[in-house]
């Protein structure tokens, strides 16, 4: 089962019918345990109020928004459940800076934040390589 499969079979069963045979390629793969699914299931709610959702389709507006809510809440309640404190700040401070890029038109701001967020959240040597490789 794919990351983004077992998101939303972890989030409110009224999401299941909206899930996609195969969803889409997973952002933050090279992120293990824990704080992997969160940065997925995270990201997946983010996606699901701005972009284009990869492991659900077929909602209207509303459910949407409702349905990244209940991603965001899924992914900071499973890092507060680890004790994983320093990772709930960041993902915090990342959905409300990503909100307010997204509010004032700048989405590429956004992007941004996402890709300096999940940094900070990488284990050390994996950051380095992900940076070193992206130069």
């Amino acid at each position: 089962m794919s990351r983004l499969a077992e998101i939303v079979a972890a989030a409110d069963p009224a999401l299941a019918p909206y899930a996609v045979s195969e969803p889409g390629p997973e952002r933050f793969a090279d992120v293990e345990g824990t704080r992997g699914f969160v940065l997925e299931a995270v990201y997946e709610g983010y996606r699901l109020h701005y972009g284009a959702p990869r492991a659900v389709a077929g909602m209207d507006a509303d459910m949407r928004l409702l349905a990244g809510d209940a991603l965001y809440a899924l992914g900071l309640a499973r890092l507060a459940d680890s004790g994983d404190l320093e990772a709930v700040a960041i993902l915090a401070d990342l959905i409300s800076s990503s909100a307010q890029a997204q509010a004032e038109g700048r989405a590429d701001d956004a992007e941004a934040l996402w890709e300096s967020s999940s940094d900070r959240l990488r284990p050390p040597v994996r950051a380095l390589r992900n940076h070193v490789g992206n130069q």
